[in-house]
């Protein structure tokens, strides 16, 4: 008997394999969560629960992540129940893999424990970080939309549509580049809808994506709290900060290119860093700007008007110096030539003595945090702990998945192109070569390496 893909396959989920797939998926998580908990903190995150607890704005960054750690927080005191929630989501999305596909494979439970085990999951499941709760919510958005194009019929499935959206505004507050994932899902849901004509078509893809984005429009101001009492935040703090790391590093790329915009308001900030931006630059990170004082008082008492103007003028007068810093930076941010460089993972917890100690949290690392450290750096140069890794894997998955494009492929295929395109972004945005900003590609990666492992698409005959 042939079955449509678009119906329901009896049996689906059923098999032994299957059976087994879930089981390593929940193994793994009560294997992340007695590794972890109650979680790993770096300085983001101590600012994190801070503006959680204290209610007031801590930092310019996303306020969603803080704003979904503090019902946790409030319910037990610190982090172990958000990194319980936070893993759960994802485990829960994995298991659920089988029930979308009419076979599972027994190497599909093999590769699961595989993924289960590697540094990604294993550790970084246990770190409260944002783009960890952004790369979770990715792929639970993605999985929703599958189990939506599954069951898409005459009468659209309305509970998986709306927590994909859900999922998916959230994570576009998470990153300051989550739109694309908005606009990836989007794109799936109009795809999914293509069979009731291209008018359909067009209005779910940009219902679902002025939904999402009004949804997260009105999540982020509900969520992000005011400032402590005389204070002002900028709220462009994050594009001043790419502006003046770009043109630090176009003129450490060519060294008489002329800052005559930032000159035009402030003739002594020019000369300064035309003459000190080679000393401190590194496409590493943007931290080095801070080894030098002076060059941080001539960025920031440079009108943001002028340093803007400055900015647009290298790109469009000067492509090629703006070319080789982002380039530069990008070839850090995917390739990360020495990882060791680029915070390949954070275990323990560290951050402000001042906040820890409001907090009640002790800094420092335990014994098996150690341990955690120790058994991530046997896969530093493995191509596991590499971007490109799962670069590679993720095309070799859009590429099997597009000869049988099946309705829940196409959503897995959404999230491998909206991971792909998110990666590229930071091209444009990125600052440091940090391993967590790319996290979202691995993941993704791993996701449909074990969704395509479950049932591998067959070459048709004749």
């Amino acid at each position: 008997m042939t079955v449509s893909p678009k119906d329901p396959v009896e049996g689906t989920g059923r098999s032994p394999a299957a059976r087994g797939f879930r089981i390593a998926m929940a193994a793994g998580l009560l294997l992340t969560l007695a590794a972890n908990a109650p979680g790993h903190l770096s300085y983001d995150s101590v600012v994190s629960l801070t503006e959680a607890r204290e209610g007031e704005r801590q930092t310019w960054a996303p306020a969603i992540s803080s704003a979904i750690l503090k019902p946790f927080d409030a319910l037990v005191g610190g982090t172990g129940l958000y990194v319980t929630a936070s893993a759960a989501l994802l485990f829960f999305c994995l298991m659920s893999l089988t029930r979308l596909r009419p076979r599972a494979s027994w190497a599909a439970v093999a590769l699961g424990v595989g993924v289960i085990l590697t540094p990604q999951v294993l550790i970084y499941q246990g770190i409260v970080w944002r783009d960890v709760l952004c790369a979770n919510l990715t792929v639970a958005g993605f999985v929703l939309l599958a189990h939506a194009a599954r069951r898409w019929g005459p009468r659209p499935p309305i509970l998986p549509l709306a927590g994909a959206l859900l999922c998916l505004a959230l994570a576009s507050l998470a990153r300051q580049n989550g739109l694309i994932l908005v606009a990836a899902g989007a794109g799936v849901v109009a795809w999914t809808a293509r069979g009731g004509g291209w008018r359909a078509s067009f209005a779910w893809g940009l219902g679902g994506l002025v939904a999402a984005v009004v949804l997260a429009a009105g999540v982020d101001r509900l969520a992000t709290p005011p400032p402590p009492e005389g204070q002002v935040l900028p709220g462009d703090a994050g594009l001043q900060i790419l502006q003046h790391y770009d043109i630090v590093g176009a003129v450490a790329h060519h060294p008489k290119l002329k800052l005559t915009e930032i000159g035009r308001a402030d003739p002594a900030a020019e000369a300064y860093l035309e003459a000190h931006a080679a000393q401190v630059y590194s496409p590493v990170r943007i931290d080095t700007l801070d080894s030098d004082p002076a060059l941080g008082r001539a960025l920031w008492r440079t009108p943001a008007k002028a340093m803007g103007a400055q900015w647009r003028a290298i790109i469009l007068r000067h492509p090629a110096a703006y070319l080789l810093q982002r380039a530069d930076v990008f070839r850090w941010t995917l390739l990360t030539p020495k990882l060791e460089l680029c915070l390949p993972v954070a275990v323990g917890v560290s951050g402000s003595p001042d906040m820890l100690k409001d907090l009640d949290i002790q800094a420092g690392a335990r014994p098996q945090d150690q341990g955690l450290a120790e058994y991530a750096s046997h896969f530093y140069r493995t191509p596991v702990y590499s971007h490109l890794t799962w670069v590679v894997v993720a095309l070799g998955m859009i590429g099997l998945l597009l000869r049988r494009r099946d309705p829940a492929d196409c959503a897995v295929i959404g999230l491998l192109v909206g991971a792909l395109a998110f990666t590229a972004s930071f091209a444009i945005i990125s600052v440091a070569c940090d391993y967590r900003y790319l996290y979202l590609m691995d993941l993704a990666g791993m996701a449909g390496l074990l969704y395509v492992a479950l049932d591998p698409p067959r070459w048709r005959g004749r």
